[in-house]
């Protein structure tokens, strides 16, 4: 309950911090004044409209009724109308709740007179009835005379001046987290293996601090790809020498059981070397540009035979991204190669639900046991390492394509098949 009502972000929980506080004081503000000036105030004014009816009241006694109308109406506020044989109708008295209505009835009982008031429209004054000895008086109150205005004026203006701090304090806070939000963007770039701009260090000195350790830790990440990937390079490239030599020096061989066997792992070097090659260029530098995933997978399956494989392609959504075409392409052709590898049968999904683009892939394969779902993504880890062997396959594959998935800020995850075999759901951001 409690995290369903306080806001999830930043600047929301910012402003309940700053106007909590405010509103609790504006209340009990309203509270104590409500209670003490505005009960004093009422009862001072309900006394004094009741000290001028009684002068009124004497004066009609003493047969002095015009004088007392001019006194009403010049000096009091006050307009009265007196009616013979008429008396006061019990019906007709309407009380009114809160705070004048019980001090104008408290002030009005000392009269020791029988009485009614009708408060229900002060915009036009307060109706009092006052029953004389054979007599009715009608008296209509101005509203200034028991109405103040001021004490409401006060309220309201707190009320005005705690909006004017909510609105100073939202503009304020935002230009604060603006960096924040620049920083989670930069992040969410980098993340995803683009190219983020360093960080400008503004804003508060902790949010400066926090920009300026971002900035370092891009700049460690960015070395030491960089590192790894000349690494890999040059150790590619190096090695791929004395590899041509001993494939001269195993073709000149007499024994051809032994020439069979060095031909086996040559081909194994080979392919390994060219899979460090593979990974260095998923490392390379490649423009962003916008990609639909949808034609990207036709690509990748136009060249499949159709008399050897059954290929169905479901595309519930046409999808359009931002990436690296290239290494994209080169991660969908490696789950689609294993997949016509171990099985005739491919199915492949392509939907958008709320967390982005999903491709699902399935194939009619032999599958993977669910213990070695993540063991397939190690560097150089193969299920069957002979029949690896004689295929030329070097275990990188498939790390190097969740190297690429996931440096576009997706996933990529292992399941059963509805075929029988293995399914690849990758998941990437739009």
């Amino acid at each position: 309950m409690y995290k369903k009502i306080i806001p999830s972000t930043l600047i929301g929980r910012s402003i309940i911090i700053i106007f909590v506080p405010i509103i609790i004081l504006v209340l009990l503000t309203s509270l104590v004044f409500y209670q003490t000036s505005w009960n004093i105030i009422s009862k001072r004014l309900a006394e004094s409209v009741v000290a001028d009816i009684n002068v009124l009241v004497k004066l009609i006694d003493d047969d002095l009724q015009n004088y007392a109308r001019n006194i009403a109406k010049k000096d009091f506020k006050m307009e009265i109308n007196i009616r013979k044989d008429e008396s006061i109708n019990p019906l007709s008295k309407k009380i009114s709740r809160g705070i004048l209505s019980r001090r104008l009835d408290q002030s009005l009982t000392n009269l020791d007179k029988p009485f009614s008031y009708d408060l229900t429209n002060l915009e036009r004054g307060a109706i009092i009835k006052i029953q004389l000895d054979n007599e009715l008086l009608i008296i209509n109150v101005d509203k200034d005379r028991l109405y103040s205005e001021t004490a409401f004026v006060f309220l309201l203006w707190m009320i005005f001046a705690s909006l004017i701090l909510l609105f100073m304090s939202y503009f304020l806070m935002s230009k604060q987290l603006k960096p924040l939000k620049r920083l989670a963007i930069i992040a969410e770039t980098f993340g995803r293996g683009l190219d983020a701009p360093e960080l400008k260090s503004v804003g508060a000195h902790e949010i400066r601090q926090t920009s300026q350790a971002f900035n370092q830790m891009r700049t460690r990440i960015k070395r030491f790809l960089k590192q790894r990937t000349d690494m890999l390079a040059g150790v590619s490239h190096d090695l791929r020498t004395p590899l041509t030599r001993m494939k001269l020096q195993v073709s000149l061989m007499k024994d051809k059981k032994a020439q069979a066997e060095l031909e086996i792992d040559i081909k194994e070097m080979t392919a390994m070397l060219d899979s460090y090659v593979s990974f260095v260029k998923t490392e390379s530098p490649e423009t962003i540009e916008n990609i639909n995933i949808n034609e990207l997978i036709k690509e990748c399956i136009k060249n499949l035979n159709e008399d050897n494989y059954t290929i169905k392609l479901d595309e519930k959504n046409i999808v359009q991204t931002s990436g690296r075409p290239i290494q994209l392409k080169r991660a969908f052709q490696n789950i689609i190669d294993n997949s016509k590898r171990y099985g005739d049968k491919i199915e492949i999904k392509i939907f958008l639900d709320e967390s982005g683009c999903n491709i699902d892939i399935n194939d009619n394969g032999g599958g993977i046991p669910k213990e070695k779902y993540e063991d397939v993504f190690k560097p150089f880890y193969t299920l069957d390492p002979s029949r690896n062997k004689l295929k030329g396959e070097s275990g990188l594959g498939l790390t190097i394509t969740r190297d690429i998935i996931r440096s576009h800020g997706g996933e990529i995850k292992l399941d059963e098949s509805e075929l029988g075999g293995l399914k690849l759901s990758v998941l990437l951001p739009i």
